[in-house]
């Protein structure tokens, strides 16, 4: 999801000094009045990266979201960016910050960004947080120029030769989701009835497009179903269902799983924060653009945990019927 936010003339002219002065350490940025702006420049006090960190304790808030350009390394690409979103910050921050992160990178040339990393605590960005982030995740040796455009050419390719081509889905004033054909195409499909019945979907974590995850079973029932969704990775997942019960109380719908699985790692700490975000965003894509009107939504951990007890008891909630109260007779009578 992108939010159609872009970064002031200010932040670009601050970016660049830090990109040319190796006395400066980072720069923080906001998002204010529909724009990318500077928050502070922050110069490097001390030779080694780890003893600069100190210097962000007083703009990290507890409920306040924010992005952190960090000049860490010696060789270009130098820089790191660092998004950080607590969890106590408000819910149309947390969707605001996480939407415009990648625009944030774009804008400012993701040539000159060695990594970005997701956080969502102030111990992230301690000297024991980044040495924790560096033993999970091995930083790349930077790759040349040539390197990068022929890696781009052959994302380029494999996307032709694919046919996967992306939409943005306008989603609202501010607002834009990035979409891959295919989910489109599957989505319309299962909305029109016309032979799909079981559409899974994923986020890029490149591009953070939403896009389809090849699958060519077609289950009838919901244990099937479950069994086709990822244990490991987190899901959308949209089911026809034709429920097991006939005559009047007979129905064949939609429904829809959110999955999320407990993995450990900062990839599953990003997830469980993309994840949510564009449900919301998926489901409206999934009704307005391709007529898939869910009867029932679920929110499970892991997929073991959807069976057809429980979809069952959605669709047909019990009616408690209530006895009238009978008064007692009189006595003689």
């Amino acid at each position: 999801m992108q939010s159609g936010i872009s970064a002031s003339k200010e932040l670009v002219s601050q970016f660049n000094s830090l990109l040319s002065d190796s006395s400066s350490f980072g720069l923080l940025v906001t998002i204010s009045s529909e724009a990318l702006t500077p928050l502070a420049s922050l110069p490097r006090s001390f030779p080694e990266f780890n003893a600069n960190l100190k210097q962000l304790t007083p703009y990290l808030k507890p409920d306040e979201p924010l992005y952190i350009l960090l000049r860490r390394h010696d060789k270009a690409p130098f820089l790191v960016a660092v998004t950080y979103i607590p969890d106590a910050a408000k819910v149309r921050q947390k969707m605001l910050f996480a939407s415009t992160r990648l625009t944030l990178v774009r804008e400012l040339g993701s040539e000159h960004f060695r990594e970005t990393i997701f956080t969502t605590t102030t111990d992230e960005l301690s000297s024991d947080g980044f040495d924790r982030h560096d033993k999970h995740t091995a930083l790349d040796a930077p790759l040349t120029e040539e390197e990068r455009t022929l890696g781009e050419v052959k994302r380029a390719e494999a996307e032709a030769g694919a046919g996967t081509g992306v939409r943005e889905i306008h989603l609202s004033s501010t607002m834009n989701m990035p979409v891959k054909d295919d989910a489109l195409k599957a989505l319309t499909e299962l909305g029109r009835g016309d032979g799909r019945v079981l559409v899974m979907l994923k986020i890029n974590p490149q591009d953070e497009a939403v896009e389809l995850v090849s699958d060519s079973s077609k289950p009838a029932r919901i244990a099937e179903a479950a069994q086709a969704i990822s244990t490991s990775e987190p899901r959308f997942t949209f089911f026809r269902y034709p429920s097991p019960r006939g005559g009047a109380e007979y129905k064949d719908v939609i429904l829809f799983f959110y999955t999320n699985p407990a993995t450990p790692g900062t990839k599953a700490v990003k997830n469980r924060m993309i994840y949510p975000l564009q449900k919301r965003a998926v489901l409206a894509m999934a009704e307005k653009e391709c007529g898939c009107v869910v009867e029932k939504k679920f929110e499970v951990e892991d997929p073991s945990e959807i069976t057809e007890e429980l979809v069952l008891e959605e669709l047909f909630p019990k009616v408690e019927t209530k006895t009238a109260f009978k008064r007692p007779k009189r006595p003689g009578r």
